[in-house]
C-alpha cells in the first residue's frame, strides 16, 4: 500500500498485519503507564505492577 491510494478493504488488511507500534510525546505523558496497560490486556505480562524509570 502506497501514500493514501488504498482502498477501505485493503487499509483493514494492512492494519491487520501490524504487530508493533510507537507511542510518542513528552515526559511524564503516561506513556509506561499506557504500554503496561496494552501489555497487560495482551496478555503478554501476567499482572500489572509500578512501572518505574532507570535511577
Amino acid at each position: 500500500m502506497s501514500g493514501g491510494t488504498g482502498t477501505a478493504p485493503d487499509v483493514v488488511a494492512e492494519a491487520a498485519r501490524r504487530r508493533t507500534f510507537a507511542v510518542i510525546s513528552h515526559p511524564d505523558a503516561g506513556k509506561s503507564t499506557l504500554t503496561e496497560a496494552l501489555a497487560l490486556h495482551a496478555a503478554a505480562i501476567g499482572e500489572a505492577g509500578a512501572v518505574h524509570g532507570k535511577s
